[in-house]
């Protein structure tokens, strides 16, 4: 009501100015009339302009920039449970007894007993068929179906509950996989169990000889659902039975490749341009002899011995291998860029004169990613389903080891071997060079950035003044982190938002980038806040899932230039791209992040169009915002903060548009013109998926 309260005061300063008893009522009327028009003017979008600012963008070619194919693209590493018990869409957790390691006796959690000490005995032996993997369960049953020594009417054996429980739905089937062996014939049962004891599915395995061990496949299909169930393996049978290496898998994974579809889909709709994996900190290990290995997670399943992530404290079979990485990025028609292990761990390293056999792994993991079906390492992969070879054309040497003793010696050992035996290969350093040269060759530099909302914000000009010779900036890993971010809130990926503003404007500086950590499991949150959460059933984007959505049309698309004016505060940051779709039309994407607390009245003026080249019909307004700036998603509420969409009114060259307060907001505009700036290789976006995935807001 501040507008009244001003009108009221212009009153009475007339009146001393004029001298007058009483004005005249007409010109009062006419006063407050005015007044009143203006008033509804600045509420007709429901919120009251505090500033005004604007936004001038040059849609010719003439100021227009290429922006590479890779700009934005996501980075997976196993934290989290991100993989195991997530993507890869294995149920059973510890499938091959190893993860209490290769001593006997051992732990074989989460798997738990059914029966008491006069009915079986548990035990851990190194009797497996796999070499690399030698434990197997010995289950000493001493039960049986008649005598003195009954087993009770389920009888006795294993439970397995999968990563916090298995989701097991009605109507879906599921393929179990194990090895067994015994001296005499078994009769063993396979279930799923709901959490109140209902049985969803059921299958006898009943074989007279399985004195070797015997691989035993099974199909279940789910009577009922259950988010909560678990896998049993009982008997009544008096007798010693081993198993081994059992799994369960749904059978409607992705394209059948093993990743959970519902995830799978989370990732496909942000249309990356590149997939950093397997890791970050994972790669390198607390110890190097816990570091990720590519050579041990490849080949079958079975064979694989899996080991303890020591950075993020947890054990992985490794069914999410090497392979699976270069079919994920595959999958998602995603660069693949492999970081692998450069003799360097959080605690040890690999003095360069001993770095060969390391130099020699990674130049086996490139054949097995490139190398001719007949190669020695490309025979492998051609074995595992897939002859043709991945496009693998970047690889990181390490993670976040810059600086250290032994890495810079390291790293030119491996750039020297890549680059003689795979000359188009782009290697990256984890050397940033953004502030300095770097002292060594590289293609691409690393940058990483986690920081409050304020300084990620105003990063955004982190690379205005780079050198636009030499190596180009890889920002792998970035994210609003500590009190700011809270578990996903609106205020990190406004900063975020208005961060990734700053690199697609410096895309000539900047080559990719991606958030970090991609996946959480809810149920363990080793690291906040994350982009996509979920547990065995479900899951949300939180705001910065939803704002990296923004920018799904920019990679291969055109820069334009995007010029605000009065912008006092700072709290303004603009971009516009140009960009084609499918059917070959022409799009222009103007997107503002307002960082302040007052709404803005934005007059945008588009020049270098042809006359009346912008369409009402198919143009929109998509804005990222919410009542309070912490505001998060859950699983109670998945969508409390989503970008919500709105057609625009009175489209033009000139056009007026309010900015909420702590706002992304993304103005979509449909060109009937070829004019429009479009520079570089013809950059085709399918434009079908991105309202769809709003398309309830």
């Amino acid at each position: 009501m501040q507008i009244f309260k001003n009108a009221a005061q212009t009153v009475d300063t007339l009146r001393e100015k004029m001298g007058a008893i009483n004005l005249s009522k007409s010109v009062l009327l006419f006063f407050f009339v005015v007044l009143s028009a203006v008033y509804r003017s600045s509420s007709a979008t429901g919120v009251e302009a505090n500033q005004t600012v604007s936004l001038v963008v040059n849609a010719s070619e003439a100021s227009a920039k290429y922006i590479p194919k890779t700009l934005f693209g996501v980075f997976f590493e196993e934290i989290n449970h991100a993989g195991a018990g997530g993507l890869w869409a294995e149920l059973v957790n510890n499938r091959g007894f190893e993860a209490g390691g290769p001593n006997t006796p051992s732990n074989i959690a989460p798997w738990s007993v059914i029966g008491n000490e006069s009915s079986l005995i548990i035990s851990t032996e190194r009797s497996s068929r796999f070499d690399r993997n030698k434990i197997a369960l010995r289950m000493d049953v001493l039960c049986d179906h008649e005598g003195s020594n009954t087993c009770p009417p389920g009888g006795v054996g294993i439970y397995n509950p999968g990563f916090w429980g298995m989701n097991i739905e009605q109507g879906k089937t599921y393929k179990l996989v194990l090895y067994a062996r015994s001296l005499g014939p078994i009769n063993v049962s396979v279930s799923l169990t709901g959490s109140t004891g209902s049985t969803l599915a059921t299958a006898n395995i009943v074989d007279s000889d399985v004195s070797n061990w015997t691989k035993i496949e099974l199909t279940l299909q789910a009577k009922g659902t259950d988010a909560n169930s678990r896998l049993q393996l009982t008997t009544t049978r008096k007798g010693v039975v081993w198993f081994d290496q059992v799994s369960l898998m749904p059978t409607d994974t992705y394209k059948g490749h093993g990743f959970r579809k519902d995830l799978f889909e989370m990732v496909k709709n942000l249309k990356p341009g590149f997939i950093r994996f397997p890791g970050g900190c994972f790669v390198e290990g607390e110890w190097l002899r816990n570091a990720f290995r590519w050579k041990e997670t490849v080949g079958p399943w079975e064979e694989r011995p899996g080991h303890f992530g020591d950075v993020w404290h947890y054990w992985t079979d490794d069914g999410l291998g090497h392979f699976e990485f270069l079919q994920l990025a595959e999958d998602l028609e995603a660069e693949p860029i492999w970081v692998f292990n450069n003799g360097v761990s959080h605690n040890d390293e690999v003095d360069t004169s001993s770095i060969q056999p390391f130099v020699q792994e990674a130049l086996d993991g490139i054949e097995f990613a490139r190398g001719d079906a007949k190669s020695k390492w490309g025979s492998i992969r051609a074995a595992m389903g897939h002859p043709e070879p991945f496009d693998l054309k970047y690889v990181a040497v390490g993670n976040e080891d810059c600086g250290k003793k032994y890495y810079l010696g390291n790293y030119l050992e491996f750039y020297s071997a890549i680059q003689h035996e795979y000359p188009d290969i782009k290697l990256i350093s984890n050397c940033d060079g953004s502030s300095r040269p770097l002292d060594h060759p590289a293609h691409i530099y690393d940058y990483h950035i986690y920081s409050s909302a304020d300084n990620v914000f105003a990063a955004a000009q982190k690379f205005d003044r780079v050198s636009r010779t030499g190596p180009k900036a890889f920002v792998s890993e970035y994210a609003v982190h500590g009190s700011d971010a809270g578990t996903g809130s609106l205020l990190a990926a406004l900063a975020e938002a208005g961060f990734l503003i700053g690199l697609e404007k410096n895309c000539d500086a900047v080559e990719m980038a991606s958030y970090a950590p991609l996946f959480v499991n809810t149920n363990d949150r080793t690291w906040n806040p994350d982009a996509i959460v979920f547990d065995s059933s479900q899951m949300y984007g939180t705001p910065s899932y939803w704002m990296q959505h923004f920018f799904k049309e920019s990679n291969g698309a055109t820069l334009l230039n995007a010029t605000l004016q009065s912008n006092p505060s700072n709290s303004l940051i603009a971009s516009a791209i140009s960009w084609k779709d499918t059917d070959n039309k022409n799009h222009l994407k103007i997107k503002v992040v307002n960082f302040g607390s007052s709404s803005v009245a934005l007059q945008l003026s588009i020049q270098g169009l042809e006359v009346n080249s912008l369409q009402s019909f198919g143009s929109k307004k998509i804005e990222l915002t919410s009542a309070d700036v912490m505001d998060e998603n859950s699983f109670q509420v998945p969508n409390k903060v989503v970008p919500v969409s709105s057609e625009l009114d009175d489209v033009g060259e000139e056009m007026d548009v309010v900015l909420s307060p702590h706002s992304f907001t993304s103005i979509d505009l449909l060109i009937n013109s070829n004019n429009v700036g479009l520079v570089g290789p013809a950059s085709y976006v399918d434009k079908s998926s991105y309202y769809k995935d709003i398309k309830m807001y």
